[in-house]
């Protein structure tokens, strides 16, 4: 069975919010001795992820 994917778009501060909410989970889990390497993963992922250029509703009138 395929893997199902999904795909967001974030703009630059959505995205901001995003990594600071991994990286605090991130810290939380380092700090409890526990594997963080999924959030790690998951944090390059978004970091690595290609950007498109999308025109603003405002300019498309």
């Amino acid at each position: 069975m395929k893997e199902e994917q999904k795909t967001i778009s974030l703009d630059a501060y959505e995205e901001g919010a995003v990594i600071e909410a991994l990286n605090k989970i991130r810290t939380e889990q380092l700090e409890r001795q526990k594997s963080a390497d999924f959030v790690s993963d998951l944090m390059l992922k978004i970091l690595q992820a290609p950007t498109k250029k999308t025109r603003g509703r405002d300019e498309a009138r």
